[in-house]
């Protein structure tokens, strides 16, 4: 998570970090998971080749044990970061996410909840592969994302915002 310099940690910031790490915890470890009935309020996915939009995501070796740094890998051990970590969309514009997992012997996962913390999408991301599902958020809001293996660096957000303005 990151903050600006001399910043503190609110408790609502604390308490969100407890959920967050609950959330993982619960979550079964089994296949994927795609959303449906009162998931799929918030955002449809697809496997469809029509998007409006297209973002891609890396993941990012950070530091490992293969490359080090040592001393960080000791101390914190493995550490991974999607890139970009922040991705802005609109509402009800199909957009593809291309998960890139540049990693070749790490498998990751992606976990996509919703302003509430409701899980509404899980899906595995293979190494070396290109991972791809058309989404359309259907609320607007801050959508979280993380690897549920590589935590506390390896997460992000979607941003949902109004529908672009017509030309």
């Amino acid at each position: 998570m990151r903050r600006p310099a001399g910043s503190s940690v609110s408790g609502a910031a604390l308490g969100a970090l407890a959920l967050v790490g609950s959330v993982v915890a619960a979550e079964p470890p089994m296949g994927d998971y795609l959303p449906e009935n009162t998931s799929a309020a918030a955002v449809t996915v697809e496997k469809s080749d029509a998007a409006a939009a297209e973002v891609v995501i890396l993941t990012q070796a950070v530091a490992i044990r293969e490359t080090g740094p040592m001393q960080t890998v000791k101390r914190f051990g493995e550490v991974y970061a999607f890139s970009p970590a922040t991705i802005v969309v609109h509402r009800d514009e199909p957009t593809r996410l291309r998960f890139w997992n540049l990693q070749p012997d790490d498998e990751h996962d992606v976990m996509l909840v919703d302003p509430k913390w409701n899980v509404v999408m899980k899906v595995t991301l293979p190494p070396l592969r290109d991972t791809a599902y058309v989404l359309t958020f259907h609320r607007e809001g801050l959508f979280p994302f993380y690897c549920t293996v590589h935590q506390p660096a390896m997460s992000g957000q979607i941003l949902v915002v109004p529908p672009a303005a017509a030309k």
